[in-house]
């Protein structure tokens, strides 16, 4: 089976997840109560582990398109978010972290999303206006 390379896009989504997740750590152990921070790793990790995983079985699925592919993705979805509900409730009802840590942490990945799209609309827009010059 041939190895399919990952993105240049997703990579650095990736990679950019674990960046956002230290800065705000290192941010958060300075500023902030420990179980603050200890709320945001948490999150963070859930949020980065539960980005890779989603990666990984939409990468699966259309490796090996079938009749079978939309309900498989469908059921893996509803797996992962059974998981991730479960170990959220647990981390809420056993471990000290703090919930709005826990929120921010849990939102690494969508801040990431939206600051990579800015980033690259304005390059974008900064390779159309030199064009146009």
């Amino acid at each position: 089976m041939n190895r399919i390379e990952k993105d240049p896009l997703q990579r650095k989504l990736e990679i950019r997840n674990w960046i956002i997740l230290g800065i705000f750590l290192v941010v958060s152990l300075i500023f902030m109560p420990r179980r603050f921070t200890l709320g945001i790793l948490l999150g963070g990790l859930i949020s980065n582990i539960n980005f890779y995983w989603l990666y990984k079985s939409l990468h699966d699925a259309f490796q090996r398109v079938t009749r079978r592919t939309k309900p498989t993705v469908i059921f893996k979805f509803y797996i992962r978010l059974a998981v991730t509900g479960i170990v959220l409730f647990l981390i809420i009802t056993q471990t000290p972290a703090d919930v709005i840590g826990l929120v921010i942490g849990l939102s690494i990945v969508v801040i990431n999303i939206i600051f990579t799209t800015v980033l690259e609309l304005s390059k974008k827009n900064c390779a159309k206006a030199a064009v146009r010059e």
